[in-house]
């Protein structure tokens, strides 16, 4: 055996073990969010995120070491700070301060849908059958989560907390049409992002309720959602899809991170899940699913 096909079984191997620790690590962040949420407001637990994944940026950056980038794409980057961490999370984070988790994470995953339905103006492309189905089957589920299979169920959850979490999946879309398109490497483009706004974030901290108190708790979920749900989970995800050979197969691992949270969710916040969550979250997951599988004949 070549020392080439050596390599390349155990290369895959790394790629997936990778994205298998990414998907674990992103699996625990809606409890995390919870938890932080519970002694803090969402800038404050933003704040400390923010400042931990700046950490782990600048730590990241200095290993890999990616050579030199072009300046203005380095500026756009910067600027995208104000999108990701700034406004997102901040969005996100107020969307899970008044919803259960059961329901915010669900429909957070509904971003990629959204994603596709952007593209089409933006970027001009196609709007497939595929995609159209995938779209009708995500929002069924989004519409089993929030009314939780009854259409009046909905005046139970605050309706503000559900525009909210629908509106993250807008921003966090439109953030990815915008950096998929700089020429830079993954540390190059979430340094200066986080660069600008980390700082961004404090400010607003200090300016609205004040910094986080200091406990052991706060600091711990903050580094939390700072190294997992920020930091190291994406990173290790980019080395996993830039070192497998069947990149589409490793992507579907994706799709494990929201039932492994829903056990957590379940167990850890003690927060019973509805049967509806699970159904929800099935019909969720099957559009995305069915959006990235060929064009229906």
């Amino acid at each position: 055996m070549s020392n080439a096909s050596r390599a390349a079984p155990r290369s895959e191997r790394h790629a997936i073990g990778a994205a298998l620790l990414a998907v674990a690590m992103w699996a625990t962040v809606a409890t995390a969010f919870k938890l932080g949420l519970k002694t803090m407001q969402p800038v404050q637990l933003l704040a400390v995120a923010s400042v931990v994944s700046l950490m782990v940026f600048a730590v990241a950056r200095g290993l890999a070491r990616p050579g030199p980038a072009p300046r203005h794409a380095l500026w756009k980057a910067a600027g995208l700070g104000l999108v990701n961490p700034f406004i997102y999370y901040l969005v996100l984070f107020e969307a899970y301060h008044r919803l259960p988790a059961q329901i915010a994470q669900p429909i957070n995953y509904t971003w990629a849908i959204v994603l596709a339905v952007l593209a089409v103006p933006l970027l001009r492309q196609r709007l497939q059958r595929r995609t159209l189905a995938g779209i009708v089957v995500s929002y069924v589920g989004v519409a089993v989560l929030v009314t939780q299979g009854q259409p009046l169920a909905v005046n139970r959850l605050d309706g503000v907390g559900v525009l909210l979490a629908l509106a993250s999946t807008v921003v966090w879309a439109g953030y990815w049409l915008l950096a998929a398109r700089l020429p830079l490497h993954p540390t190059q483009m979430l340094l200066p992002a986080f660069a600008v706004g980390a700082p961004c974030v404090l400010i607003a901290c200090l300016l609205t309720v004040g910094l986080p108190p200091l406990t052991l708790r706060n600091a711990l979920c903050g580094a939390w959602v700072g190294l997992f749900e920020m930091g190291m989970a994406f990173l290790l995800w980019q080395y996993g899809l830039n070192h497998t050979r069947n990149a589409g197969h490793l992507a579907q691992l994706i799709f494990l991170a929201p039932f492994l949270s829903l056990v957590l969710i379940d167990r850890v916040l003690g927060e019973a899940t509805h049967p509806t969550a699970w159904l929800g979250l099935a019909l969720i997951v099957s559009g995305l699913a069915l959006s990235r599988r060929p064009e229906l004949v």
